[in-house]
C-alpha cells in the first residue's frame, strides 16, 4: 500500500487578516535570496520574499491545481509543517483587479519618467518598486487564464 500524501499547512497574513489557508504538497516563491520551494518535512527556515508569485500546489493527485497569489514581499517561516507568510500585501489571482493593476502599471511608468527627468533618485525607486508590484499582480492575474 503507497503512503498516503503528506500535505502541509499554508497561511498567508496581511494587515487585513487571513487571506489564504490551504493544505498543500508544495509550495514555490521567490525569496530575496534566489527561488525556494518547500515540502512537508522541510527544514525550518525564516527568509525574506521578494516581490512575486507564490505557488501553492494543493496536492500532487490534483497537480494542475495550483493557486497562484501575488505577493508584494514579507517573510516565508516554516516550522512543524506550517508555513505562515507575512505580507504588507497580497492577492489570489482570482481576486486581482487586472484593469486597476494596468493603471498602476502606467501611473509607476509615468513617475518614473518623470523622476528620471528630475534626477530624484529617491521618487525613482518608489517608481520601480511600485511598477514591480504592478507587473507582478498582472502577471499572476495572467496565470489563472
Amino acid at each position: 500500500m503507497a503512503d498516503p500524501e503528506k500535505l502541509f499547512r499554508v497561511d498567508i497574513v496581511t494587515p487585513d487578516g487571513l487571506i489564504y489557508s490551504h493544505r498543500s504538497s508544495i509550495i514555490d516563491m521567490r525569496a530575496i535570496d534566489g527561488q525556494r520551494s518547500i515540502m512537508y518535512g522541510h527544514t525550518p527556515l525564516l527568509t525574506s520574499l521578494a516581490i512575486g508569485d507564490v505557488k501553492v500546489r494543493r496536492s500532487r493527485e490534483m497537480s494542475r491545481k495550483v493557486d497562484h497569489i501575488a505577493v508584494n514581499g514579507g517573510y516565508i517561516e516554516f516550522s512543524n509543517n506550517t508555513a505562515t507568510i507575512i505580507a504588507d500585501s497580497a492577492e489570489r489571482a482570482r481576486n486581482i483587479d487586472v484593469s486597476r493593476a494596468e493603471a498602476a502599471k502606467e501611473r509607476a511608468e509615468k513617475l518614473m519618467k518623470e523622476a528620471h527627468e528630475k534626477h530624484d533618485q529617491r521618487s525613482l525607486e518608489r517608481a520601480q518598486i511600485a511598477l514591480k508590484r504592478a507587473v507582478n499582480r498582472i502577471s499572476v492575474y495572467n496565470t489563472k487564464k
